[in-house]
């Protein structure tokens, strides 16, 4: 049994593609210039050694005393560019898909499972893309102290490159595709659900409604994935030539023994403080740019 949901037919348009594209790079920006520090409040919380940080807090009040306000920036060349690239992949795919689906079912409406399917594409898709720009950012956002290991993202990926090659690079992939393909398989189908439950069109729904609705799939995304985005964190700020742990299990086997069920949730609450307005932000400034360009 499928539930279906009402959606007014997708366009053909021929720049359809480019239209979802430029959308969502814009989206993307917006998610990194309000996102950013509350993920490198995270990044520090997940990866840092037990004992150095007493929660969030702690962690906010010594980046300030150490670094200063941009502190809560470092690295964010890297996702700037790189998350508006990656949302854009994001959309662009699951828009691709919804198409897709749509023509197949002869304009029928999608059920909420084929909109997971779209987002799911997407996800997988796009984790090519974002394993190593997420890899590079936590690196350059967990430098600490004068001396500094990076001087900025391509001196970044160059040191990571000469030291382990292309896998190097593409460190804490497999969990990085897993969390994308379910993460995002819910994030777009809560969001599609949120969106064909309204009783106007799509374009007429206001834009605080697309931040609520956009913040609640943050908040659908980041409570069903977050402890796979610990395991990808703690394999990504591993050391590449004297690695802990030789894959995911590793990580699941050592944060048992260390930490337990609460190390999964190392830096769950800034990330659930960034959920809303980030995504919200993001699936706002997506919409909105698709209405401005018709």
């Amino acid at each position: 049994m499928t539930i279906e949901l009402e959606e007014p037919p997708l366009t053909q348009d021929n720049f359809q593609v480019v239209k979802d594209l430029v959308a969502g790079t814009m989206g993307g920006v917006a998610q990194v210039l309000v996102g950013q520090p509350f993920d490198t409040v995270k990044v520090r919380l997940q990866s840092a050694p037990e004992g150095t940080y007493n929660g969030a807090m702690d962690v906010i009040k010594k980046l300030l005393s150490t670094e200063g306000p941009a502190g809560f920036y470092k690295g964010t060349l890297t996702p700037l560019i790189g998350v508006g690239a990656c949302v854009s992949v994001q959309f662009s795919v699951n828009e691709g898909m919804k198409r897709h689906y749509n023509t197949a079912l002869g304009g029928k409406p999608l059920s909420l499972a084929q909109y997971f399917n779209c987002g799911a594409a997407a996800g997988f898709a796009n984790g090519f893309l974002t394993g190593p720009i997420e890899h590079i950012r936590i690196r350059l956002q967990t430098q600490t102290g004068a001396v500094k290991q990076f001087n900025g993202p391509v001196d970044c990926a160059k040191k990571l490159f000469q030291a382990g090659g292309i896998s190097a690079i593409y460190k804490g992939l497999g969990p990085t595709l897993v969390r994308e393909s379910a993460g995002l398989g819910i994030y777009f189908a809560t969001y599609e659900a949120l969106i064909n439950r309204q009783s106007v069109k799509r374009e007429e729904i206001p834009a605080w409604k697309l931040c609520t609705f956009g913040g609640l799939s943050g908040y659908a995304l980041w409570i069903a994935i977050y402890p796979i985005d610990v395991i990808k964190s703690k394999m990504q700020t591993d050391s590449i030539t004297s690695p802990k742990y030789s894959n995911s299990f590793a990580v699941v086997r050592d944060l048992m023994r260390t930490r337990g069920i609460a190390g999964f949730y190392k830096g769950f609450v800034p990330t659930i403080l960034r959920a809303a307005p980030a995504n919200g932000a993001t699936f706002a400034v997506f919409e909105l740019f698709i209405r401005m360009m018709g």
